[in-house]
Formats: structure tokens, sequence, C-alpha cells
């Protein structure tokens, strides 16, 4: 509904942005990845959104980047984890050590998250595994990976198992890189 926000930085705290569009000014919760980003209040700021409409709570929610956004949205689909631990869990964790977590089944390195016991770190493991795909990004004018999947489908053609595959892709992609320079990259990872 309300895709990103751009505007001056009024406010600036660990937990809540606020940002004048001009006519509205935004209150948007955030992560403590998102505020280490933010710039020093009366400068220009802009950040993706998600806004959530509940019957006891209405509440928009801020990132720096599109797959801390994304990120946040599948951590949303696992029972039990509402918006309030998944802003917890990206304000603990940096997002790619976090899916690097979950891709390597660190169920310990999970559970040191604030809230999040060991059968939650399992739950979020077997929920959130397949579906890292969905976190590729691909800015404007580059080319960028098409997805942690595509990658992994181009090694396992290789004759590499996939969970083989999965551990050496989340090794090192990194969302701003050229999809041969990961496959090149994981292709190393694979043959040590």
């Amino acid at each position: 509904m309300i895709y990103s926000v751009k505007g001056i930085l009024v406010e600036k705290l660990p937990a809540t942005a606020v940002i004048d569009t001009g006519t509205v000014a935004f209150e948007i919760s955030i992560s403590a990845a998102t505020y280490r980003t933010l710039p020093q209040t009366g400068e220009k700021a802009g950040l993706f959104t998600h806004f959530v409409m509940r019957e006891d709570a209405v509440a928009l929610y801020g990132f720096a980047t599109i797959e801390e956004k994304k990120l946040f949205l599948l951590l949303n689909t696992i029972s039990k984890i509402g918006p309030k631990i998944a802003l917890g869990i990206l304000s603990a964790m940096e997002a790619r050590k976090f899916m690097n977590a979950v891709v390597q089944n660190d169920i310990s390195l999970i559970a040191t998250i604030p809230g999040i016991g060991r059968k939650s770190a399992e739950r979020i493991i077997v929920e959130l595994k397949d579906k890292f795909g969905q976190l590729a990004t691909q800015p404007e004018g580059s080319q960028t990976a098409g997805g942690t999947e595509d990658l992994v489908s181009a090694l396992t053609n290789l004759g590499y198992s996939v969970n083989d595959c999965r551990k050496a892709v989340g090794k090192v992609y990194k969302p701003d890189a050229a999809f041969d320079e990961l496959f090149r990259l994981a292709l190393k990872e694979l043959s040590q």
C-alpha cells in the first residue's frame, strides 16, 4: 500500500524514524540496521516501507534496503513470528549473516537472537531455507544476480548436490554482484 517514503528526516531514534514528505510526516518503525544507515536529522532520507493494519494496531515499518524488507516479509510468513519479532531479528543480526545462518542450519546462532528460542530457530530454518531465492534483487541498470535459486540451479546442473550448492551460494552471495561473478565464487567454494 505504501511502498516507500522519501522526504526530510525530522526525528531519528533507534526504533523509530519520522520522515516529513512535505505534506505528511510518517512515523516509521525501523530496525537497528536501518537506523545505522539513516542520515542526520534535517537531511533527505528514504525508506522502503510495509504498512500493517490490524484490528488492534496500525503501523508502518521501514527498511534501508529492499532485501531487508523482503526478509521482513518472509519472516512474517512463519507461524508465531509477527512484525515486532521480525523487526527484532533484523535488529539483532545483519540480514546477510542471518540468511547464511539459515542456509547453514546454524540453530545455535539464530537462537542467540533475543526472543528466539531453539524451537523457534528450528522452525525459522525449516520454513525459510527454500524461500531465500525470493530475496534476490536486481537494481535498475545493473546485471546483478537473478536470485540464489538461479545460482543453485546452474551449479546443480554441473552435478553438485542441491544442499552443497545452497551452502556455497549462501557463503558467497552479495546482492550487488553479477551472476557470473557469483557463479565463479560459488564454484570455487564447491571445489574446496
